[in-house]
């Protein structure tokens, strides 16, 4: 009975039902990480309907501190294997065309 209520309710108040799967924009694809030079190589394409936008994240260990750099692009998928490749393509255009200055400023985080 708590649960056919709980049921009803989400449908008013747009709260997930109990036991639902997170989807949409915010759900995320994830492959082992590879590694570029110094860097390492986090592919997390966001999944968009039935499309896979193109996200990342570089980290690089500088003076015993982990710094990363995020990345989410214009370029979408049909695929999640190619939303993956892609990801780790654009990761090693990023890496190779910023060289030391992808890390220069020393911020822990930010947008690549």
């Amino acid at each position: 009975m708590a649960s056919f209520l709980s049921n009803i309710l989400s449908l008013f108040s747009g709260a997930p039902k109990s036991g639902a799967a997170k989807s949409g924009s915010a759900a995320k694809l994830a492959a082992e990480p590879q590694v570029h030079g110094d860097c390492t190589i986090f592919a997390e394409p966001m999944r968009e309907g039935n499309q896979f936008r193109l996200a990342g994240r570089i980290e690089k260990v500088v003076d015993g501190e982990t710094l990363e750099r995020v990345f989410i692009r214009a370029d979408v998928f049909s695929s999640a294997d190619d939303a993956l490749d892609g990801t780790f393509r654009k990761a090693r255009q990023i890496i190779d065309q910023n060289g030391a200055s992808l890390f220069s400023d020393g911020a822990k985080s930010r947008s690549a």
